[in-house]
This record gives C-alpha cells, structure tokens and sequence, in this order.
C-alpha cells in the first residue's frame, strides 16, 4: 500500500523549508515512525536539505515549492519530492564535491549518503522535482 501527501510551503523565506521539515516528521509519526526514530531523522534531513536548496536556488517570485511525500510500506520505501518553478536553473546529476572549509555545499552530500537513491526530472510545464527514496530500516 501506498500513502502519499502533498504540500505547499511559502518560499518567501527559509522558514519554508523547516516548515517542511516539520510537516515530514509529523506525518512519518503518524504513519508509526517516532520523531526521535532513526528513519524519522534521515527524512527530516533530507526533506530540510532538499527544501532548503529549493528556496536557495529554485526561487521564482510569486511561487512556491511543493513537496510530496509517498511510503510504499510493501517495498520498505519512502520518496521525498520537492518541486520548485526554476525551470532555467540546472538540475542536479549527482553530489557536488565538497571542501572541509567550506560554509556550504554538503546538502546533496547528506542526501547521497541518507538516499538509497535520488535525482531530478523536469516539471511540466515549468520547474524542476528533485526526488530521493530512502529505505524504512536506515
């Protein structure tokens, strides 16, 4: 069975993606996964992570960024989505390479190693969704 949710969060601030944040861990506790659980947190970083890189680089005046999220309890799975209206920005192939001095940089890094999988798709008619499945059992 599949449950699935989908919400808007404001993207006029970075508040919108602890807004996300929040409402992952809320429904993952509805669905029998404790905040404090281990799974609980890897949601939470990389709905923050990929929340956050929506409202950094995919801001679009007037628009917001969706998130969805869907668990296949069948498969052991749970899918993180994040759409935002930057259609001209690049999409993301794979974990940028990062340096220990850096102030940023590491949010892709985090969802590679929490992820069993991710990437992005162009969004019809305009946008991208940056997606990453992570298994129930982290």
């Amino acid at each position: 069975m599949v449950t699935s949710s989908r919400s808007n969060c404001s993207l006029l601030s970075p508040r919108g993606a602890q807004l996300a944040r929040r409402h992952a861990v809320r429904w993952m506790e509805e669905r029998g996964h404790p905040p404090a659980s281990d799974v609980s947190c890897a949601v939470a970083l990389v709905v923050g992570e990929l929340a956050a890189n929506a409202v950094q680089h995919g801001r679009v005046p007037g628009r917001e960024f969706g998130l969805r999220l869907a668990l296949d309890r069948a498969a052991g799975v749970l899918r993180v989505e994040v759409a935002d209206a930057a259609s001209a920005k690049r999409l993301p192939t794979a974990a940028p390479s990062s340096c220990p001095d850096d102030e940023s940089g590491r949010g892709l890094l985090l969802v590679d190693v929490l992820a069993v999988r991710w990437g992005s798709a162009p969004r019809s008619p305009v946008g991208k969704t940056v997606w990453a499945e992570l298994r129930l059992e982290v």
